[in-house]
């Protein structure tokens, strides 16, 4: 097993670490919060002081950060002077395309390999180990990520060069978000013409208007298996976040000239809802101004 670094011990790094430490490895774990360092420490993993102090010696280096700016200024305020010659540096926020190809360039040119690798699936696949990482880098640099990245996730796929990962994730999150609308206003229509939820989503879920919106996360109260829906549409993966990425998405298009309008009108809505009643619930709780 390897000494890991793990910066950024939020809703979805902090489960990762764990289970890094779960697998083994010897996790040193930073983060501004005492207490994500706390938790951290109660799943396994030894707390550092800084982040300096936890890329220290280690053979991996995984950051999960709200942002590109803070993903490229850890690089480089820390991990570029601070990383061992061997050391993998895998960056698993969801952050833009070009920053993302800008850190693992500055990597190059430090004799240094570096990968972005987002992740698909929410906090409950990051405390369970069941993620799905899509990953941009070499495919030496993704051969030597792979192991790390294994031992918190169920799925680790090469999508490309650097930067390719997070081109993935943004189309993904993308066609997730446009999809849980229509999956919402299906239901909210469904609803007002008298038919039974239970009963429609029977029918929809295995016809031609079967999704993952549905299947895995209905968005209605009891129907279908359980989901944040059911808990007051608290947990799972928060409506910013769902804005944050629908705005990487609109960005990346608006930079290569694609035509994306169920994306930019995704983008309207979540945007509307997040600055209303959507602020701290998950985001298939948009079918809530649908209804």
């Amino acid at each position: 097993m390897a000494r890991v670094a793990f910066i950024g011990l939020g809703n979805m790094g902090g489960g990762m670490a764990a289970n890094l430490a779960k697998n083994g490895h010897d996790v040193r774990a930073f983060d501004l919060s005492q207490e994500a360092l706390d938790r951290a420490r109660a799943a396994g993993c030894l707390p550092a002081a800084t982040a300096a102090e936890a890329v220290a010696g280690a053979e991996a280096i995984i950051t999960m950060l709200p942002a590109g700016k803070h993903v490229e200024g850890v690089y480089n305020d820390t991990v570029f002077d601070g990383a061992e010659a061997g050391a993998i540096l895998i960056d698993c926020s969801t952050i833009d395309v070009d920053t993302a190809r800008r850190v693992a360039q500055a990597a190059t040119a430090r004799g240094l390999q570096a990968v972005d690798a987002p992740v698909s699936g929410g906090i409950a696949a990051a405390n369970a180990g069941t993620l799905t990482f899509m990953v941009g880098g070499s495919a030496q640099g993704f051969e030597r990520a792979e192991p790390f990245l294994a031992d918190m996730g169920k799925a680790v796929i090469h999508a490309g060069a650097s930067g390719a990962g997070q081109a993935a994730k943004v189309c993904n999150n993308m066609l997730l978000g446009a999809t849980m609308i229509a999956t919402c206003e299906a239901f909210a229509l469904a609803e007002k013409l008298g038919l039974d939820l239970q009963n429609f989503y029977d029918i929809a879920s295995v016809s031609s208007g079967q999704s993952w919106s549905m299947t895995s996360y209905c968005p209605v109260p009891g129907v279908g298996p359980e989901t944040p829906a059911d808990r007051g549409y608290t947990g799972g993966f928060a409506a910013p976040l769902m804005l944050k990425d629908l705005r990487l998405a609109m960005e990346a298009a608006a930079s290569t000239g694609a035509e994306t309008p169920m994306g930019k009108r995704a983008a309207e809505l979540y945007e509307a809802y997040v600055a209303g009643e959507g602020a701290d619930k998950d985001f298939s709780g948009i079918i809530e101004t649908l209804k």
